[in-house]
């Protein structure tokens, strides 16, 4: 059973990944746009309910890719205009977020400090 856990995290994190590949490689987006795209696709797929039964069928296959960062803007947004209007939308979206969005800041940083950037090949 366990087994079955993996591979099905794993076959549809790869489909989620096989998208973003063919709208680099086929629509000829640059990694910016399919970025966004995968991202807005969560969102949409979580305004209409469907993410969440992706997630309990997938498992870390739902949650790992950037679609799941769509899913967790929109989920709380949504949370929180139920809670407080329209102020809700905004600062629902970065509250669930902002520890994510805060640890990428950190340890990007930290990585600009500890690597040196490639020169340009002549």
């Amino acid at each position: 059973m366990l087994f079955f856990n993996f591979l099905i995290a794993f076959m549809v994190g790869g489909i989620i990944c096989v998208i973003g590949q063919l709208l680099m490689d086929v629509g000829k987006l640059t990694p910016g746009h399919t970025l966004v795209t995968l991202v807005v696709a969560g969102s949409i797929l979580d305004g209409l309910g469907l993410y969440d039964p992706l997630i309990d069928f997938a498992g870390a296959g739902a949650t790992i890719p950037i679609t799941s960062f769509g899913n967790a803007l929109t989920h709380g947004a949504m949370a929180e205009a139920e809670k407080h209007g329209w102020v809700g939308v905004l600062t629902g979206m970065f509250e669930v977020t902002s520890s994510g969005i805060s640890a990428a800041i950190v340890f990007g940083f930290l990585a600009a400090l500890i690597f040196k950037p490639k020169g340009k090949v002549d």
